[in-house]
């Protein structure tokens, strides 16, 4: 079983539909070699793509990724390469910031970028998106920064992350370039996405979102809520009637049946629950199970 492949816009990139994210790569202690190892691993199930973004890790983990990617037989064409900016964080390895906040200034864009070149030893990314809506964002400077990447083959395609459509309008009418994701937070825990417009611009747009912490963060298996409780037990009924393995991989086909055709980004560094994620992407959940999952989370029925 291996992930399957998808184009996550008309003008945007081929993506695998399962993504590896790295939030927290610096926490799963991992030796070079076995950082190559995943990363192999993730190959085999054809896990392509691999979600950065240049704080995470307090600024290390794209470095700790492209040290071993730089030490391992996979070439780089076979692989898509996600990163982030916008983001600044307090920290000792970024002396200069005192308090942390955005900045989507066309030179910090730049400077994020070269940074993150670097890091992951590589001389250009595949994909390049802005982390956080910025309240002082001036839409003109990133459309700026954006060209002159594009131009300079450093980024290849440009989205957005967390953006609601009206932020995602506003950018998208100041760049030359094409938006080809906008990156968010969906679950069966988080629902917001579909009463905010954005699941509905993507559709629209025929965009593929690309899901972050789609189980949770891991509170559908540790907290026991009277909401998570109730939202486990019909995981596991339709997990018993579909004769699936487990209750994330019916919470992740809940996400994947969706018509938006989310890209799924997995945060862990468990083969064994990534190789259940990629199994998931051949469940089909009945209309019926997919609204006894809305109502479980949600405690009540549709209007």
């Amino acid at each position: 079983m291996i992930s399957s492949r998808i184009k996550i816009s008309p003008e945007g990139p081929e993506f695998s539909r399962m993504t590896h994210g790295l939030w927290r790569l610096k926490d799963w202690d991992k030796s070079p070699v076995e950082i190559q190892e995943m990363i192999h691993s993730c190959l085999q199930l054809g896990i392509t793509t691999f979600d950065h973004a240049d704080i995470y890790g307090d600024y290390n983990c794209e470095s700790l990724f492209g040290a071993a990617l730089a030490e391992s037989s996979v070439r780089r064409a076979n692989i898509e390469l996600v990163t982030k900016c916008g983001i600044k964080l307090v920290s000792k390895n970024r002396p200069e910031t005192s308090i942390k906040h955005y900045d989507t200034s066309v030179s910090h864009i730049l400077d994020s970028v070269e940074k993150s070149l670097k890091n992951l030893r590589t001389d250009y990314v595949d994909l390049l998106l802005i982390h956080r809506p910025d309240p002082l964002m001036n839409a003109e400077e990133v459309g700026e920064a954006f060209s002159r990447l594009k131009e300079s083959g450093k980024v290849l395609h440009f989205g957005v992350s967390n953006f609601l459509p009206s932020q995602f309008k506003l950018l998208s009418s100041q760049t030359d370039v094409p938006l080809v994701t906008n990156q968010i937070e969906f679950s069966v825990l988080n629902m917001e996405a579909q009463d905010n417009g954005i699941m509905d611009m993507c559709q629209r747009l025929r965009i593929s979102p690309m899901a972050w912490s789609p189980l949770g963060g891991g509170t559908l298996f540790h907290e026991n809520t009277e909401r998570i409780v109730r939202l486990r037990q019909v995981l596991k009924d339709i997990e018993d009637e579909l004769g699936a393995i487990s209750i994330d991989q019916v919470a992740l086909a809940w996400i994947l049946n969706h018509p938006a055709d989310f890209v799924v980004i997995l945060g862990t560094g468990n083969l064994d629950r990534i190789r259940r994620a990629v199994e998931a992407e051949q469940i089909k959940l009945s209309r019926e199970q997919w609204f006894m999952i809305w109502r479980a989370s949600m405690d009540r029925e549709v209007p």
